[in-house]
């Protein structure tokens, strides 16, 4: 590990500077919305464009860095990320930003596919799992950081948009100054989606579910705080909530997933992420009772995308693992894009509380839909079963290839060593 840090720290804390960035200009938009008086019908479009421009970046990136390399896409996507968040609070239109997260979108995944192949690049056999973790650590740090610098300066300003960019303008620095040689580049070419659906039903729908989940919580959780009436130190600290139960409780479930048929952790998992967004549905949004069911939603429902990888891993053999990544990652984005659109419409039929329960639903419905998986198939026997890699939802195709290739050797090594194991 040491060894990788010294090779890779600054990609890391390049990686890191940009999510500060990405993590406050989502949360950011929220709450500036709400100033500029644009409706939730409305933000649930900004919020909704992101994820549109990010499944277009992931499919796309790959070409562009085989015509150009990486240094170049790295250095012209991350350009456009600094200017536009500049120039958000110079258009204050729902449908100028709209056009500003699809391209914010783009360049982010585009970013990380870039970066993502750097990090793979300078992994071994042997420090793989650690580097994922390390990686997703560093990750969900910078979007905690994020939402600490909310409360710096006034949001109907220009300051809190000039942070960001900067911060975003400096993490090319340490990448592009230190990372050194650049790598080949290739992706796997997806898996169809009948063929994804036939092997893994639950992992198919899950992941379709999740989507929404995820975007309905990093897009419109500071649409709610604003129209709940939050302070903008009661959102950040809101947000954050999220992003640090996931981090905690990643580990522990990875573990225990290990051990246990995945599909009824995937069940007891959903059926605990959507009873804890039930909270302040059914008994009422105070802040601390809201801080509780952020820290519900959130450990449980990141975790969920690597529980589903795993799942899906169990039945395939180890040549199709990075094609099925491809397919999952696709059906997670088109999740991501209709979350925030759904979540939007029902805030403004049924008020704020609409977020928490367009949550409820889609994680509810997954746990029904686990439960009735259970009674379709036998489950694979534990010790049959692959190996759990932290992966995020915000992660490119080009991480979650990268976990692929983690639980191919470890299953390979596992062959070999079956006592080890």
């Amino acid at each position: 590990m040491v060894q990788f840090l010294s090779g890779a720290w600054a990609l890391l804390l390049g990686m890191m500077l940009l999510m500060v960035g990405n993590g406050i200009q989502g949360t950011l938009l929220g709450i500036r919305g709400a100033i500029e008086g644009f409706s939730t019908v409305e933000m649930s479009f900004v919020m909704s464009a992101y994820f549109l421009g990010f499944l277009g970046g992931s499919r796309m990136a790959p070409e562009m860095i085989r015509r150009v390399g990486h240094v170049r896409v790295f250095a012209a996507l991350a350009s456009f990320i600094s200017a536009v968040l500049i120039l958000y609070p110079t258009f204050t239109d729902p449908w100028a930003w709209t056009v500003g997260r699809i391209i914010i979108g783009f360049c982010f995944s585009g970013v990380y596919v870039t970066a993502e192949s750097w990090l793979n690049n300078s992994v071994t056999n042997e420090n793989r799992g650690q580097a994922l973790s390390l990686y997703m650590i560093v990750q969900m740090a910078g979007v905690v950081a994020a939402q600490g610098l909310l409360v710096t300066a006034d949001p109907s300003g220009f300051v809190l948009f000039v942070i960001p960019s900067v911060l975003v303008s400096i993490s090319f620095a340490p990448i592009l100054l230190s990372i050194s040689p650049t790598p080949a580049f290739d992706t796997t070419k997806p898996m169809t989606l009948r063929e994804l659906v036939r092997i893994s039903p639950l992992a198919s729908v899950g992941m379709l579910l999740l989507g929404g989940v995820f975007a309905a919580q990093f897009g419109m959780a500071s649409v709610y705080g604003a129209e709940a009436g939050l302070s903008i130190a009661q959102i950040s600290i809101f947000i954050a909530s999220f992003y640090i139960s996931a981090t905690v409780v990643q580990y522990p479930l990875g573990w225990i997933s290990d051990r246990m048929d995945r599909r009824l952790l995937i069940l007891v998992v959903a059926a605990v992420g959507g009873a804890g967004a039930l909270i302040p549905v059914l008994v009422g949004a105070d802040f601390v009772l809201l801080l509780v069911s952020a820290a519900l939603i959130g450990g449980m429902s990141n975790p969920l995308y690597s529980l589903l990888i795993a799942y899906t891993n169990d039945f395939l053999e180890s040549d199709d693992m990075a094609a099925a990544s491809g397919g999952l990652v696709f059906i997670n984005g088109l999740g991501a894009i209709a979350g925030p659109l759904v979540t939007g419409w029902v805030m403004g039929v049924a008020g704020p509380e609409g977020f928490f329960a367009v949550i409820a639903v889609l994680l509810l419905a997954m746990a029904g839909y686990a439960g009735y998986r259970m009674t379709q198939r036998a489950s694979v026997p534990v010790e049959d079963t692959g190996s759990y890699a932290p992966i995020l939802p915000t992660a490119s195709p080009v991480a979650v290839e990268v976990a692929q290739e983690y639980a191919i050797e470890t299953a390979q090594e596992d062959e070999e060593d079956p006592e080890a194991a």
